[in-house]
């Protein structure tokens, strides 16, 4: 795979670098709110490059945001078939990643959230910046994720953790979210450390 660039309208950006591609979620406001068309742009992203087969594919933001979530303005206008789309799509990205036919990791800095926290839950591996924060806060307004974080993250946490998660609308700093297991590691430059990581390795 040759090095590249592509950007999807700002909305996400492909960066490929021998046999590992980096998909980083871009926005105007950084906050990388997964909107119906971001949604949209990261599914043909990652269904794109899992034809290309890299070594291993990592997902990141910035420096504050990996990703806020969803936009809970577009959802509170989606009614009747626009809201199944929408969760069908959010659906459709998860398995996407969890069924990538190499290691995906998230590189996470800053906020983790909604569903950008089912967004890394899919990947493999979750390595995370000291300051990083998870958390599902759409109990506190009524809502529940639909993009599968209520099943993945009871495999990594246990069923009364994931209960308290997402019932409480409990927000994880990273020494939390690592002595809990729901993320790998801690580290100063998670990028750094997955585009490093080995297969064969433990990240510890």
């Amino acid at each position: 795979m040759s090095p590249s660039i592509e950007n999807q309208e700002n909305r996400c950006a492909v960066e490929v670098h021998e046999d590992v591609a980096i998909l980083r979620l871009l926005s105007d406001d950084g906050t990388n709110r997964l909107t119906r068309a971001r949604v949209a742009a990261l599914v043909v992203a990652i269904e794109n490059l899992a034809h290309e087969r890299p070594a291993k594919l990592i997902i990141t933001g910035n420096s504050v945001f990996f990703s806020a979530g969803a936009d809970l303005q577009e959802i509170a206008e989606l009614y009747g078939t626009e809201a199944f789309c929408f969760a069908h799509m959010g659906q459709r990205l998860m398995n996407a990643v969890a069924n990538f036919p190499a290691p995906t990791l998230a590189a996470v800095h800053g906020y983790c959230m909604g569903g950008g926290l089912d967004l890394a839950l899919a990947c493999t591996h979750r390595i995370a910046g000291p300051h990083a924060i998870f958390g599902h806060r759409g109990a506190a307004l009524g809502l529940i994720t639909g993009w599968g974080g209520t099943q993945r993250s009871p495999r990594l946490v246990g069923m009364a953790r994931a209960l308290q998660m997402f019932l409480a609308a409990e927000k994880l700093h990273a020494a939390e979210a690592l002595r809990c297991g729901l993320i790998d590691a801690i580290v100063d430059d998670p990028l750094a450390i997955a585009l490093s990581y080995d297969r064969y390795n433990t990240l510890q």
